[in-house]
């Protein structure tokens, strides 16, 4: 299982990987949206915001989110490093149920290009 410590250092690489984006990606990332990530298997949830490409955490808290984001993330800490390795495809992973994105319809619009 993989450690609170594991799950915010792939999140760190996956706001480096998509500042580094180029073309389509780095211009879906480009959006200033409040985002939650929830590590169910640690039951913690990591908050802060896309903005500017970049996903910027500002607070690791215990439990589920106690505000509803914009862009909601919900998957296992193992799954989340296993993404950001490449080793688990976010697109089918998303179709299993393995992880959950919730967002506004547009936002899912534009997302849809980083899958």
């Amino acid at each position: 299982m993989a450690t609170t410590q594991e799950c915010r250092g792939a999140l760190d690489k996956l706001s480096d990987n998509l500042a580094n984006a180029d073309g389509d990606v780095r211009g879906a990332a480009a959006l200033d949206r409040s985002l939650s990530c929830h590590i169910t298997d640690l039951d913690i949830t990591f908050t802060g915001r896309l903005e500017g490409s970049r996903i910027q955490v500002v607070d690791t808290l215990a439990g589920p989110p106690p505000d509803k984001a914009q862009i909601r993330l919900t998957m296992t800490g193992d799954d989340l490093v296993a993404m950001v390795d490449g080793k688990l495809n976010f697109a089918k992973a998303w179709a299993s149920g393995r992880v959950r994105l919730e967002a506004g319809l547009r936002d899912l619009l534009r997302l849809r290009t980083l899958l």
